[in-house]
């Protein structure tokens, strides 16, 4: 079996490919490590494959912040530089001058 390569890091941020929200990467699956109740709550014409990497998000979008996991598949990387407003960001990351995302030093994922 050949090992998977995760597409995107934490600290990076990305948007959603077919839902209007996007985050902050704060930890990486290598393949789906949700319940079963998850998987199959998802219709079955959008259900993403379980052997490719999941990502977990601090997510947002115009009304509320939550925490996401969503599939590789269906994440891109968000480049509209707009800063994000999660609230548990600050505890995880810094954000460098160059406006990414650091993890903070003794932050375990």
């Amino acid at each position: 079996m050949t090992p998977l390569v995760a597409k995107f890091q934490i600290g990076q941020v990305v948007r959603h490919r077919h839902f209007p929200f996007r985050g902050v990467i704060f930890d990486v699956d290598p393949v789906f490590a949700n319940t079963e109740d998850w998987y199959q709550s998802i219709p079955e014409e959008v259900r993403p494959r379980k052997d490719q990497p999941f990502y977990h998000l601090f997510a947002e979008n115009e009304r509320t912040h939550y925490v996401a996991y969503v599939s590789e598949q269906n994440l891109v990387p968000d480049e509209s530089d707009s800063p994000l407003n999660h609230p548990d960001i600050p505890e995880w990351f810094d954000l460098t001058p160059r406006g990414t995302y650091e993890l903070k030093k003794g932050v375990a994922n």
